[in-house]
């Protein structure tokens, strides 16, 4: 769809009082609170590449472009997105975008909000933004590519996107080590953190993760280190020293991008960020022990991710609750309609509110799928 097909039917909404759900892959529309009922806007057509520049890193797309496809259009040089949302290849940059969703490669190298710079959008009055630019070093107006970016289309359809790639490493490898016991975890991860590099991944499974994954019924830590030959060489011994490793397949990371996939349904799935000073207490709290806890962490930014399956989640579910209880940031992915009675809305406060009537007054884009209130 193109951007003026979309400006046209968001102003169509207006004109009949309606409201639009917004759609690309569609991989992800049981993500966030239930959308009011509202007509699908899908932007899964519109997959085009509009520009790739080489030369200087950049690349723009259409908002239902797929991370595979970037993949293999910037594969031939050598160069790549470092956007691994869990999801899968098969995830749209515009729902990457609007959502605001990063994986294991954040350790290393940010957040969607790092990677994007500038996008175009349709807001919910029908009028067509652009944001930011296509060049890296882009200083012009309010940052606007920000505020788009993670407000899950409350505020405007992002119809195309301008992002930042890196230069493939020469190598690539990952390794595993074991996690030690609570009591040793602490100064464990202060001696990750002090590592003289950053590594491309630093990522933390449970027991169980581990043994979905194929790699044994120990929690681990998965290392992913890339340079060249000399730097890859000597990252192995510096990570090597905290425990015994082993290598593992690189395929790895795919399979756990998209684990949830393979859970039995409803699946409940949250996020639980703090300090990375303060990662060792929330993994006690939601991954370590022996009850079976699918959860799996990014060490250098201090975020835990909680997943359980078969997961009803009643109003006064004991999971949920005990995740409730976590010192931390929540971010809640999935959880059944019945479960997200016991979420409190964190967008109803008078800034939020006073962005949102800025650029969709009327709330007809993505209706309920903060939790803000009609």
């Amino acid at each position: 769809m193109s951007t003026r097909a979309v400006q046209e039917a968001v102003r169509d909404l207006g004109a009949r009082s309606g409201f639009a759900r917004i759609v690309a892959g569609g991989g992800w529309l049981d993500a966030g609170r239930p959308v009011r009922e509202s007509a699908p806007l899908s932007l899964a057509g519109d997959r085009a590449i509009v520009e790739y520049v080489a030369g200087d890193l950049t690349l723009t797309a259409r908002a239902g472009a797929t991370l595979g496809d970037i993949a293999a259009v910037t594969a031939a040089e050598g160069q790549w997105l470092t956007l691994d949302p869990f999801g899968g290849p098969s995830g749209t940059i515009g729902a990457t975008i609007a959502t605001g969703s990063s994986g294991p490669l954040a350790n290393s190298f940010g957040t969607p909000r790092d990677t994007v710079l500038g996008m175009e959008v349709v807001t919910g009055t029908g009028e067509i933004v652009r944001a930011g630019g296509r060049v890296v070093k882009n200083v012009a107006g309010f940052d606007l590519t920000r505020l788009f970016t993670g407000a899950w289309g409350t505020l405007a359809v992002i119809t195309e996107v301008t992002v930042r790639l890196r230069a493939r490493p020469e190598r690539d490898e990952t390794i595993a080590l074991p996690i030690p016991d609570d009591q040793s975890l602490e100064p464990w991860l202060a001696r990750l953190r002090a590592l003289p590099f950053a590594p491309l991944a630093l990522e933390m499974l449970s027991a169980a993760l581990s043994a979905r994954l194929g790699l044994g019924d120990q929690a681990l830590l998965l290392a992913r280190l890339g340079g060249n030959d000399d730097a890859v060489r000597a990252q192995r011994q510096l990570v090597a020293a905290l425990g015994d490793s082993r290598d593992v397949p690189a395929g790895t990371w795919g399979a756990l991008a998209s684990v949830e996939s393979g859970l039995a349904a409803p699946v409940a799935i949250v996020r639980v960020s703090a300090p990375p000073s303060r990662l060792h207490a929330l993994w006690a709290s939601l991954a370590a022990g022996s009850d079976g806890a699918l959860a799996h962490a990014t060490v250098g930014r201090g975020v835990v991710r909680a997943m359980r399956e078969n997961a009803g989640g009643a109003p006064g579910d004991a999971w949920l609750a005990r995740v409730g209880r976590c010192e931390g940031t929540h971010i809640f992915e999935r959880l059944s309609a019945a479960a997200w009675h016991d979420v409190p809305c964190r967008v109803n406060d008078p800034i939020s509110r006073a962005i949102r009537a800025a650029f969709d007054p009327a709330r007809r884009l993505n209706p309920g799928i903060l939790g803000e209130a009609a």
